[in-house]
């Protein structure tokens, strides 16, 4: 026999004796040991008192939890979207390939009918249907889509946008909607705890909550596509955001709306540590301008 088959027979030789082992044990009865053995096993610890200082975190958590179940049913998911332009039929003809060889000549590519989609959040302010978000989530659509938690979904109605505050207004014809209650910014401290909900990276992870505290107050950050104008007064978060945060709400711990997430600090254009949220102060004046102005 090869070693490789002794190496097993072996092996077998010890199981089978280790099993006649355990059948010879199981006929012997040692009630001391068995109970010692069952008592140390199944033990039940007694409660002891919680560590100092952990009546305040329970506390903290039970607000985050009580503020994420009040602000979620407002937060929407958005889709926004632009339907492809119709081929002019005059433009010279893209020359055309054998079925296969596509992948070797993309810029030979018959360019087919393409929706191009965008997605972001927003958060409802009133009962009538009114949604404020960012006016980069809906730039340059001709069809808005909001979904909300309860997974109704209505085609909505660009109210107004502002490029200089990046800020837009929609409107939906749905019932039962709720409201996020609106707070003051300008009351808000440095170091105060905040939520950031959203629905960041797309579809897959819709309604996210994250928190963090306000890193700093009166931010100046330039909008993009938007020549020498920028908004002096951006409210600095650590809690993450990512691209989709877009337009959602950053939450006080009283559960009031303090400021729209629009931006982030990144070299990736992932989270890195530095969000940005227009005032709620700042949001509401614009916000009230265009829908006068409608």
């Amino acid at each position: 026999m090869s070693e490789g088959w002794l190496r097993r027979l072996r092996a077998g030789s010890v199981g089978i004796a280790s099993l006649a082992g355990l059948g010879i044990a199981g006929m012997v009865y040692l009630p001391g040991a068995t109970a010692q053995q069952q008592d140390s096993r199944y033990a039940v610890e007694q409660p002891t008192a919680p560590p100092a200082g952990a009546a305040n975190l329970q506390s903290l958590s039970e607000a985050f939890a009580s503020v994420a179940e009040t602000v979620k049913p407002s937060v929407v998911f958005i889709k926004s979207g632009r339907a492809p332009e119709v081929r002019d039929e005059r433009a010279p003809a893209q020359p055309q390939l054998p079925p296969g060889f596509e992948e070797f000549f993309p810029r030979f590519r018959a360019p087919g009918p393409q929706f191009q989609e965008n997605a972001g959040s927003g958060f409802v302010v009133s009962r009538d249907g009114y949604i404020l978000t960012n006016e980069h989530v809906v730039n340059g659509s001709d069809q808005v889509t909001v979904r909300l938690l309860d997974r109704r979904e209505f085609e909505a109605k660009v109210i107004g946008t502002d490029a200089s505050t990046d800020l837009a207004v929609l409107k939906i014809e749905a019932q039962n909607l709720t409201p996020a209650p609106l707070g003051d910014s300008d009351a808000s401290r440095v170091g105060e705890w905040v939520l950031a909900v959203g629905n960041p990276l797309g579809e897959n992870l819709t309604f996210t909550v994250t928190s963090g505290i306000i890193s700093a107050k009166g931010r100046s950050l330039a909008l993009p596509n938007v020549s020498d104008r920028s908004i002096q007064d951006f409210i600095q978060t650590d809690a993450a955001i990512n691209p989709g945060n877009s337009g959602g709400p950053l939450v006080s711990v009283r559960g009031q709306v303090i400021g729209v997430n629009s931006a982030i600090a990144s070299r990736t254009g992932f989270y890195s540590g530095y969000g940005f949220a227009i005032p709620i102060n700042l949001a509401r004046r614009v916000m009230d301008q265009l829908i006068r102005t409608a």
